[in-house]
């Protein structure tokens, strides 16, 4: 299983968010070039990276900066936040960008996300953000009336190269992830799923694993120590870099 660890931007700041929520916002570094390199420098494989400015104004706030960290890192890097746009994810692609993480033009624009799949085949990632079973969009400020499982069955087909999976209301807690749903979601759909919310520690991503998800994303268990990055690795049962 592949391990991405998550960088998340606000203000050209790392921070984490509970459960999307805005408002509780904690800051773990100033420095989001230095701290990709940090990722690196540690073993990682991959890395995570969200424009959360981006996500909430709908269109890319930190592009620049992204640039700046996937070129330190140089590792690939998943990137998504307000990506809403063919032409934006042609940039962020030429900019060298492996995966780019589209959700909120899969339910307001499908025919869309059919053009990006079509034109960057094995680049866009469908990623879907649920709360309580149902599509959070626009930086989760909004819930969609559709599901999520109803949404991935709609887009599978398409020439993905994976799904991401967050269950909201356990981002930022630590305290597991939503096992039963995640595993619905890997049973329902071909595509590859990662994995998203909840890590808390090694025993959580060896769960994650068994139930058959392509990768996992961690964030905030690796930011306060409570999870090493080597520990993560070999719970994924990848060593690192």
């Amino acid at each position: 299983m592949e391990l991405w660890p998550a960088i998340d931007l606000r203000g050209g700041k790392c921070v984490r968010l509970l459960q999307g929520d805005y408002a509780r916002e904690t800051v773990f570094g100033d420095d989001p070039v230095a701290m990709a390199r940090q990722f690196v420098a540690a073993g990682a494989r991959r890395l995570h990276i969200v424009d959360l400015d981006g996500a909430k104004a709908g269109e890319p706030v930190q592009i620049a900066l992204i640039e700046r960290m996937a070129q330190a890192a140089g590792v690939p890097c998943q990137v998504g936040g307000g990506i809403r746009t063919l032409e934006t994810a042609r940039c962020y692609a030429a900019a060298g960008i492996s995966r780019i993480v589209v959700g909120s033009i899969a339910i307001e624009e499908p025919a869309l996300l059919e053009a990006m799949a079509a034109a960057l085949p094995g680049t866009i990632v469908l990623g879907l953000d649920a709360r309580d079973g149902n599509v959070a969009v626009r930086g989760w400020v909004e819930t969609s009336p559709l599901t999520a499982l109803a949404v991935a069955r709609r887009c599978e087909h398409l020439p993905l190269a994976a799904l991401v999976y967050t269950d909201i209301a356990t981002d930022g807690t630590l305290g597991g992830p939503n096992i039963s749903a995640l595993e619905e979601m890997i049973r329902a759909v071909k595509l590859p799923v990662v994995a998203s919310g909840g890590i808390s520690n090694a025993a959580d991503l060896a769960r994650v694993a068994r139930i058959g998800a392509a990768g996992c994303i961690v964030g905030r268990a690796l930011y306060d120590g409570g999870l090493t990055l080597a520990a993560a690795a070999a719970a994924c049962g990848e060593a690192p870099a």
